[in-house]
């Protein structure tokens, strides 16, 4: 660029001295002859008659470098480093930088190209604040449809299991009662400690296959919607008080957040079941010992309730399983139905129920159900 200028700078010092040469040279050879003519040979006029020729061609040299450095100043300060700027805000376009430190110089045509550059840098930056929005709502969207996702088909999973749970385990029931009752009898006469041992191994595990049967009966009861106001922070508590009395929160500390006043369209007796099996497995998570908080609060049009324990948290490899039925993590003294029943029996009552690990450590579950609105919130 300043090559360019530098050039057309020379160019325009040529035209002007050359213009000036011609308009003056008729004038300075008149008057050179003229002053020839009366200038006498030897003396000091015609010497200094010959210096004055002689300085002619160093004095066109001089007015042309002249000229030329005085259009080279006014071509870079009025075109060139406008030009420039110019050019490195289009490059800064180019790379969608947009902050460009333009100002209105080098004249009207300048001015209007460089607020010109403005008003598109503006414009993009408008349209990348509307694109990265409409990605994050994008973003915001598909996590919600795939939670949505994860849900149905958690939900049919349920269904389909509890509708070939609830016939098997009728049949099963029946059985399992015989056998629990034939073996009292023989637990009753057995002679040796050694039978009277394998006995009481046989009652363990055919209660364990009870314990089974009855949550296949709660995964295949088919979910009823109700709108009976229960009052949460009384449910919690009762069912707190209820679970305080066995052996697996003897160690563990409950602290209590309850919102008073707050009624959720819900059932007692599907709520008492949710709840308390929160809070055995909280404590089972913790080895018995620990801390749980409850807390319980209005949120707009819902009434949540969370039960947060002070465990490891849940692994991230577990988190997709957690209320898949038969899935657990106990080893034989779980059925992996706890979980799945707690969410079935929710979403009967039209709510719904998560996990997630809570930030300050442990894993906190949280039960949604449909707030009870009364008086003018009707």
């Amino acid at each position: 660029m300043k090559w360019r200028i530098a050039s057309v700078a020379f160019l325009l010092g040529s035209l002007s001295t050359g213009l000036t040469w011609l308009t003056l040279q008729p004038v300075l050879i008149r008057l050179l002859e003229i002053a020839r003519r009366f200038a006498l040979p030897g003396t000091a006029e015609a010497e200094g008659l010959a210096r004055v020729r002689g300085f002619l061609p160093l004095a066109l040299g001089l007015d042309l470098v002249a000229l030329s450095v005085l259009a080279y100043l006014v071509l870079d300060t009025t075109v060139g480093r406008p030009l420039r700027a110019t050019e490195e805000s289009v490059e800064q376009l180019g790379r969608l930088e947009l902050d460009l430190p333009l100002s209105a110089q080098g004249g009207p045509l300048m001015s209007r190209i460089q607020r010109a550059l403005q008003r598109m840098a503006e414009a993009l930056r408008q349209e990348q604040a509307l694109t990265r929005s409409q990605l994050d709502e994008l973003r915001q969207a598909n996590a919600r449809l795939a939670h949505a996702q994860t849900e149905l088909v958690a939900s049919e999973r349920l269904a389909t299991v509890g509708r070939l749970a609830a016939g098997v385990a009728h049949e099963v029931g029946n059985p399992l009662s015989g056998i629990l009752g034939y073996l009292s009898l023989a637990r009753a006469r057995a002679q040796t400690p050694e039978l009277r041992d394998y006995l009481a191994h046989i009652d363990q595990e055919v209660l364990r296959i009870d314990r089974i049967i009855r949550g296949l009966l709660d995964l295949g009861r088919p979910a009823a919607s109700v709108s009976t106001p229960v009052e949460v922070g009384q449910v919690v508590e009762s069912c707190t008080r209820l679970v305080r009395a066995g052996p697996e929160l003897s160690g563990v500390e409950v602290a209590f957040d309850l919102e008073p006043g707050v009624l959720a369209r819900a059932d007692s007796g599907p709520l008492s079941q949710i709840v308390i099996n929160l809070l055995l497995n909280a404590a089972q998570a913790m080895g018995g010992q620990g801390r749980v908080r409850v807390t319980s609060r209005r949120e707009g049009d819902a009434v949540r309730v969370d039960v947060e324990d002070s465990g490891p948290g849940i692994p991230s490899e577990v988190m997709p399983r957690l209320f898949e039925p038969f899935f657990t993590t106990k080893g034989r003294q779980g059925t992996g139905l706890g979980l799945a029943v707690s969410l079935r029996l929710a979403q009967g009552m039209g709510g719904r129920l998560t996990a997630e690990n809570a930030p300050g450590g442990g894993a906190r579950f949280s039960v949604f159900l449909p707030a009870f609105l009364r008086g003018p919130e009707v």
